[in-house]
């Protein structure tokens, strides 16, 4: 005997299986695009109206994904060294602008002396594990942002960061609707089971059209080298998105933070940004 009462009709076999699937996008659109138009305002203002803001916006975005990083890796029992990494990060980002890509080598190097020092004052139990999660933490972050920090410093820095990070982001708008639309078969399962080839498809699309469309009109390069920075910047952009998945996975956790609503943490928003940041640095180099 069936135990639905005549208030509740038996559900049609689509409006079943529509109740059991979750809905494709995965995230509350409304306002990861409100807060995606937000961010892209603050960082173009600051870049055009005075390149010291937009370091200073750096700044404030890597120190928070350095801690949101560092609570996620202390479910795994690695404690980051904070206070070396956040003074690390902040030296490297202002010396890669006002010294150049030696200094922030220069700053790396030390940061990474300081994490030794400041843990080897701490019991040695779990230490190797520590350190490595701090020189993790610093190459991951503020050393890959200060490749971002180079392009600002150039003369026309300006434009060679807005190219960069408008052909980044379509990376993820173009994956993003081809994938929600069309996507079939998974790029990798294991890691991030949303990613579709598909939709990788899209980012390609996207990226080259952005490029070709960038280079001519904001740096005045030929529009094929915008093509080879599209589909150089997809490549990294994937793989980004993919290693931070994977990083997430191991440690068991959907997002690295909340304070973005409908996309997570900062460290959610950077994944791709950080590892386009030094092929997009050499390649607006050699083509810009």
């Amino acid at each position: 005997m069936s135990d639905l009462s005549p208030s509740q009709p038996p559900l049609t076999r689509s409006a079943a299986r529509a109740s059991r699937t979750p809905p494709r996008a995965g995230r509350n659109l409304p306002a990861a695009v409100g807060v995606g138009v937000g961010l892209g305002v603050v960082v173009i203002a600051s870049l055009f109206i005075r390149r010291e803001a937009f370091i200073a916006v750096v700044v404030v975005a890597v120190c928070l994904a350095v801690w949101e990083l560092s609570q996620a890796l202390a479910q795994r029992h690695v404690h980051v060294p904070l206070p070396p990494v956040a003074v690390g990060a902040v030296a490297m980002l202002v010396a890669a602008y006002s010294a150049g890509g030696q200094a922030l080598a220069v700053c790396f190097v030390l940061t990474a002396v300081g994490v030794l020092v400041w843990r080897s004052a701490e019991t040695p139990q779990g230490a190797l594990r520590d350190v490595a999660g701090g020189l993790f933490t610093a190459a991951y972050l503020p050393l890959l942002a200060g490749f971002v920090i180079l392009m600002l410093a150039e003369d026309d820095g300006a434009w060679r960061v807005l190219t960069f990070m408008v052909v980044t982001v379509c990376s993820d708008i173009g994956g993003y609707a081809l994938g929600v639309v069309a996507g079939r078969h998974p790029m990798a399962p294991a890691v991030s089971p949303k990613k579709s080839w598909e939709g990788f498809a899209g980012s390609v699309i996207a990226c080259v059209v952005a490029g070709a469309v960038l280079m001519p009109l904001a740096l005045d390069a030929p529009w094929w080298s915008g093509v080879a920075l599209g589909a150089a910047v997809v490549v990294a952009a994937t793989v980004g998105d993919l290693a931070e998945s994977m990083i997430k996975r191991d440690l068991g956790i959907k997002d690295m933070g909340s304070v973005l609503p409908g996309h997570g943490g900062v460290m959610d928003r950077l994944d791709s940004l950080l590892v386009s940041a030094p092929v997009a640095w050499l390649l607006l180099h050699l083509l810009a």
